[in-house]
């Protein structure tokens, strides 16, 4: 059996493609027998793609995936750390949830926009165009999901100012950052636990990424 849990959806989050390229690709080109789309913070697109697994004959897992801050005395310090959690069958319709993800993503765009003008002051140090309100309504045009750095990115790429998304974060973005609206490893756990659902780390084996391999020897 072929399997993939972690994808992310154009209609949700920061993915290439929609919910009808993914599963037609999974069947036909992939062979995928179960899949999961796990956007960012978002789960509005759930229904739909439970409906297209059914017309494909795919098994399907509801799934999101949640930022988390966390922090241990015996991981970095215990300074305060982001890391990436996914959630797997909880209802799709659990008020809790829902409400909880929209102020979540109430709060992207607002850090979307604050980000904006931290880019705006790099900007003028190099003498470049400062972004305006109309260039973050067309970024915030093109996104379907949850606002978040990659749209910026991207639309970086399309204004010359970048000529890849990986420089954008380089020269930019890293340094510009803000803050995401803080969600502890007990919230999310009592979102997922509270809506039928079963949470576990992503991307447990990546020292480089979101990860807590260095901190627990299960995970090596």
């Amino acid at each position: 059996m072929k399997i993939d849990l972690h994808i992310h959806s154009k209609e949700g989050s920061d993915g290439h493609w929609s919910l009808e390229e993914i599963f037609a690709a999974a069947k036909k080109k992939k062979q995928i027998d179960m899949l999961s789309i796990t956007d960012h913070d978002a789960i509005h697109a759930q229904e739909h793609a439970l409906e297209l697994a059914q017309s494909y004959g795919i098994r399907y897992l509801t799934g999101v995936e949640l930022n988390v801050a966390f922090s241990h005395h015996g991981y970095r310090g215990g300074d305060p750390v982001s890391l990436d959690f996914l959630g797997y069958q909880y209802d799709i319709h659990n008020h809790i949830l829902v409400e909880k993800l929209k102020a979540i993503r109430d709060y992207r765009k607002r850090r979307a926009e604050k980000i904006m003008k931290n880019l705006n002051r790099e900007f003028f140090k190099e003498g470049l165009p400062e972004f305006t309100s109309g260039d973050i309504d067309v970024i915030q045009a093109s996104v379907n999901g949850s606002f978040g750095r990659p749209h910026i990115a991207n639309y970086m790429i399309k204004k010359g100012i970048v000529a890849t998304k990986q420089e954008a974060f380089d020269r930019y973005l890293v340094k510009c950052d803000v803050p995401k609206m803080p969600l502890s490893l007990k919230e999310a756990s009592e979102l997922i636990r509270g809506a039928g659902g079963k949470i576990m780390l992503a991307h447990p084996n990546d020292p480089n990424g979101t990860s807590l391999v260095s901190l627990s020897t299960s995970l090596k």
